[in-house]
């Protein structure tokens, strides 16, 4: 059975940073992408970063561009999302996500930025930045 388990969230002040992990589980996925998405109350989940099976190959929204990075272990079953200079509007619950399709060529950025690209989500993780 396949399992995402995010860990790393909490609360932080505004300007502090936060590392999250992904550890997937029950499957192979170092030859697939995986993504972050994240839901703040009252609104849509929105993609937040995503990185293919090379991890040259990141994708960002505009909104954490430059604050957050998006990594993987060398296993490739664990990835982390580096969140830096946190501000409020960063707080929502954050999900791992994890395409089954081997990522053999590259398919395009909204392919790898969409909802309903990943077939496995996570629980999710709250990640609540004061002001």
């Amino acid at each position: 059975q396949v399992q995402l388990v995010e860990s790393g969230g909490g609360l932080v002040q505004a300007g502090d940073s936060l590392r999250l992990s992904c550890a997937a589980s029950g499957g192979t996925f170092s030859r697939c992408a995986m993504a972050w998405f994240r839901q703040a109350p009252g609104k849509e989940r929105e993609f937040v970063a995503a990185i293919r099976q090379s991890a040259d190959n990141t994708y960002y929204a505009y909104s954490v561009k430059g604050r957050f990075t998006n990594s993987r272990d060398y296993a490739g079953n664990t990835v982390y999302l580096q969140m830096n200079s946190l501000s409020p509007e960063d707080t929502a619950v954050y999900y791992c996500a994890a395409d089954r399709t081997v990522d053999t060529y590259d398919r395009g950025t909204p392919y790898y930025t969409r909802k309903n690209t990943y077939d496995y989500w996570g629980q999710g993780i709250r990640v609540t930045v004061s002001s």
